[in-house]
């Protein structure tokens, strides 16, 4: 269980947003939702630990995460709105040293299944810089695949996708789910995903 008490955000000399509750028990999904500017990323980089809030703070399973962050961020996996990939390194290189920075080790033949599963079978060993940004984000998405946290945090992975990549990530999303799995997200579009989730709405 993920819940937040009382969050809030603020930019400059301005709130974004205040009073933000919410729960994600396991094997559910809370989808943020808002117009741009609303605050949607910075409440996930609040959640994942790469922001600090105004107010408010954060529990997960029953004990506050700032009494145990590192634990806390280990049982997760954030991925931003960008890929953060490095151009001058290939989709296999550049899933092995996520996994190092990450802390994990990542055997090839794990790290080669999720990006052909991903759909980049015979592009693993290509110059990121060659890719398409749907490939690209492909890459970045490929490391769901070689995932053991149990809360994923995506800022709008659905950017770049095709309709047959959004398909398939939502059935990646499902099976994360059906694991135990929590998943705290954005998306500008509509997103069908098996079990029970909800939604949090920033801003009007």
């Amino acid at each position: 269980m993920l819940q937040a008490h009382g969050l809030a955000c603020d930019r400059g000399d301005r709130r974004l947003f205040s009073g933000v509750d919410f729960a994600v028990p396991a094997g559910e999904w809370l989808q943020v939702e808002g117009p741009n500017g609303a605050g949607k990323t910075s409440l996930l980089r609040i959640v994942a630990g790469l922001a600090a809030a105004a107010e408010g703070h954060l529990e997960w399973e029953g004990q506050p995460v700032a009494d145990a962050r590192d634990a806390f961020n280990a049982r997760l996996l954030y991925l931003g709105h960008a890929p953060a990939i490095k151009d001058d390194l290939s989709a296999l290189e550049n899933l092995q040293i996520a996994a190092a920075v990450a802390g994990r080790s990542l055997d090839e033949t794990t790290a080669l299944a999720a990006l052909r599963r991903i759909g980049l079978g015979g592009r693993e060993d290509l110059p990121s810089q060659v890719l398409s940004q749907g490939q690209k984000r492909r890459v970045a998405l490929a490391r769901l695949l070689c995932s053991q946290a149990r809360l994923w945090i995506l800022d709008e992975p659905f950017v770049a996708l095709d309709v047959a990549a959004v398909d398939q990530l939502c059935t990646i999303l499902d099976e994360h789910l059906a694991r135990g799995g929590l998943l705290l997200f954005t998306s500008h579009q509509a997103v069908h995903l098996a079990g029970s989730g909800g939604s949090l709405r920033l801003g009007r």
